[in-house]
This record gives structure tokens, sequence and C-alpha cells, in this order.
């Protein structure tokens, strides 16, 4: 096991990862920009170092400032986190190249899944099932309206580098597919400096549901359930939930087992999100994620699992805690994110948090950074917290969101609270009939 772990993160996932190493008796090294030498991780963590000014380029993304608060530190393995350098093939390589762990899957994996068409092309010799479209990338007009007309309209376009809902657009038929392809081309070089492109069939009404899955890198993997996550704003998920509500247990084995099957074949290590549409009884894969998700505590709460304990575990070169049979699920839980923003144009809010009051009570977890008087930095995302509730049943869960939501207090700042305290006076999100068009369309209604 280690001795010294290194954090190269930042905010709520930092202090998450500081307190699942405190537990298993492992010191803690946080990275800090200098916008955030007042921040909870920092002061939490057993050690600090700053490593670059406010930009995230000369900070949180500056590889080689962060392998060398490793050897300053003695720190022995870096944990990622999301965002940042979680999912950055060059960033896990080098690390191995100094004889540091990198707590996450290998730089191969990432490589794989970090491409789409790469990805999408794995996971069909996997035997996973996939969106119907191109196969590879769509180079001209020309062989996109070819493709689209062998598919069906509607079509999506998307950037073959994509990510956050850029370089994706939809073409409802062939007068507007010309445009569309254009467009997500010219947006996927702005934002990715690649405009490959590729096209999948548009799918009407579908939910999207992600699989976890955990491997220990020798050929032993597991599927810890569903999460839907189909409410989402400019393709940015909202609010999270697990096990889905439109999920049967059948289902659940069923396409857990494929997808804890394929990783068994690539031997991949850590934690891993398989992400699906869902529509008609049928899954269709968009991507993996090779990290830790934003919504991994309501995975947590229903199988009474420490994922990032996990992710240490493995990467230390200890096996997995637990086996297939061992989990359950157990109950109903939510996740939704607390942003600093303004509603109803969902701008970001940074400044002084005034007052801070975090929720309490049976079945209820905040995981946030925030503290009254903190500071927030401008330079960031806008994500200040995760309110994550747990109970026996989906109504149960549903009215302890609403309790805890009523308790919650984050003065100084506009944030995304009315946001879901609104949602859940709705039929649909108590009934759990919603797809992933439903919180635009709710948000179009309500403020035009």
């Amino acid at each position: 096991m280690f001795d010294k772990i290194l954090i190269a993160n930042r905010g709520e996932i930092a202090l998450r990862v500081i307190r699942a190493a405190r537990e298993m008796g492992i010191k803690s090294v946080a990275v800090h920009s200098t916008a955030d030498s007042d921040a909870m991780h920092v002061r939490m963590a057993d050690e600090s170092v700053c490593i670059g000014p406010a930009p995230s380029s000369e900070s949180y993304l500056n590889k080689a400032a962060i392998i060398s608060a490793c050897e300053i530190t003695g720190a022995q393995a870096v944990h990622p986190g999301y965002g940042f350098l979680s999912e950055n093939a060059a960033f896990a390589q080098a690390l191995e190249d100094h004889g540091i762990v990198f707590i996450g899957p290998s730089a191969e994996h990432i490589r794989i899944m970090g491409d789409k068409i790469t990805a999408k092309d794995t996971a069909k010799a996997l035997g996973i099932p996939v969106v119907p479209g191109s196969d590879g990338g769509v180079p001209d007009v020309d062989t996109a309206r070819r493709v689209a007309g062998e598919i069906g309209y509607p079509v999506i376009i998307k950037a073959t580098a994509g990510g956050g809902g850029r370089g994706m657009k939809v073409a409802k038929d062939e007068e507007s597919l010309e445009i569309a392809f254009r467009t997500a081309r010219s947006e996927a070089k702005a934002a990715f400096g690649n405009d490959e492109v590729y096209i999948e069939k548009y799918l009407q009404r579908p939910r999207h549901i992600e699989i976890q899955v955990f491997g220990d890198g020798k050929g032993n993997a597991v599927h810890l359930g569903e999460r839907d996550c189909s409410l989402q704003r400019r393709h940015q998920k909202v609010f999270e939930e697990a096990p889905g509500p439109c999920i049967t247990p059948k289902m659940r084995s069923e396409i857990g087992e494929v997808c804890a099957a394929a990783m068994r074949k690539l031997k991949y290590i850590g934690a891993g999100t398989i992400e699906f549409l869902y529509e008609d009884g049928e899954f269709y894969f968009i991507e993996m994620n090779t990290r830790l998700q934003v919504e991994h505590p309501v995975t947590e709460a229903i199988f009474g699992v420490d994922l990032v304990r996990e992710q240490i575990r493995v990467a230390s070169g200890l096996g997995m805690s637990f086996a297939q049979d061992d989990l359950e699920v157990n109950g109903h839980a939510i996740e939704v994110r607390i942003n600093a923003e303004k509603l109803p144009s969902f701008s970001p809010c940074p400044g002084t948090v005034t007052a801070y009051h975090a929720p309490g009570g049976l079945g209820v977890r905040i995981d946030s950074a925030l503290y009254d008087g903190y500071r927030i930095p401008p330079y960031y995302d806008s994500l200040i917290g995760k309110l994550i509730v747990h109970g026996r049943d989906r109504p149960e869960a549903l009215s302890r969101l609403r309790r805890a939501l009523g308790e919650l207090i984050v003065d100084g700042v506009d944030t995304t609270i009315p946001l879901f305290s609104a949602l859940l006076a709705e039929p649909d999100i108590q009934n759990g009939d919603y797809s992933i068009h439903w919180l635009e369309k709710w948000l179009a209604r309500q403020f035009g």
C-alpha cells in the first residue's frame, strides 16, 4: 500500500480523495494554484504545493509541475479526480516513466477510449451494443449525405475528439445536413484542434444510462449497476439517480454483465463508466469515461462501497475487496449538482460565500469544499457542491432531497439550488418519466 499520494485536482473531489486516503492511513499532498491558496483541500491535506498561477493551463494542467511536486514530496502515486488530467494518456504515461503510479487505468486504455471512433470500434469488438452510424470519420458533405441516407434521419454529427456537447449538431433532414456538418466541424476545430466528425442515428426520446464498472487489471471486473443521468442542460448533467427508474433488475444484470465481460477482456484497472443512450428497451454505446464520475456517490450509496478507496487499493496492487455476488442494490439514491450560477442564464457567479450551512440527517451527504468566507474563484468550473440523498425507495429519496434542499444555505453568490426545488414539484420528475431532452424543453417553457 502507498504511504503518500498526491491529488492532482481541486475542490470537492480533492477533498473526497483526501478523506479516503486518511481512512486508509495514507498521507496526502494537495497541489494548488495561487488562486486556491485558501481552498479547503489545501487546508485538509497533510502537505500542499503551489504549482502555478490561477489559469488551469499553468497549474492544474501543468504536467511537469505536478510531477515535480511528486518528486519534492515523495508521493508514490497520483489520484487525478475527474476533469483536468484525469483522462490524459500522456500524463498517465509520464507518471509511469517517472516511477509514479497513476491511480486509474493504463495510458493505453485512456487512449483507446479517449477517441470516440476508436472507442466505438472497440466497444463493437467487445460485444457492447452501439448506435448505428458511420464507420469512422466522415470527410465531406457528400459522404455525410450517403451515411445519413443509409441510417435514416434524424442524425447527429459529433466531433471525434469531442466532449461537453461541443462539436455536436443535429440534422433533421437532408436540407439541414450541410450546415450542421460544417458547423460541427468548425466547432470541433476551434474547441479541440481536430475537425474530424462522425455521424450517428439521432434517437428521438432516449434516456442517458451509464454502467459503473470496476476492474483489477488482472482480468477480474464487476459492474455496479446503472445511473440515470438523463436530466441535462446543453449535454451537461445536473441530476443523477440510481438505480434508473426505467431499468428492471433483469435488464441491469444483462447489460451490466456485457460491460463487465468487456472489461475482463481488456484487463481494465480501476473505475470506469460505460455510457449508453437507452430507448425502447435497447442500449446504444456512446462513450466510456476512464475515470471516476462526478456522480459516483449515488452508486456508493446503493451498494455501500467506497469507489475511491477501491481505486487506491487496486492501483497499489491489491485486489478488489468485493466480487459481483457481493453487490446488491439497496434502496435509491439521487444527486443534484449545486453550481455557482445565476438563473435563468446559468452564467457563472464567482464571489464570496457569506454564509454556508450543510444539510444533515439520515441518508443525506454533501460533498463540497465550501466554508463561510470562501472566495469562489472565476477561473474554474462552477460546481461548488453535490447533494446526495439515499432512501429505502425512490419516493423516500425524493422526499429526503426536498427536505435537504430546504436546509442547504449558500449566501453571497447565486446558485442552482432553486432549480432543483422547482424540478421536484414536476409530475414527470416525481414519476421518473423524462428523457435527455426533458430539461431543455422545461427550461424553455419556464424562461422562454
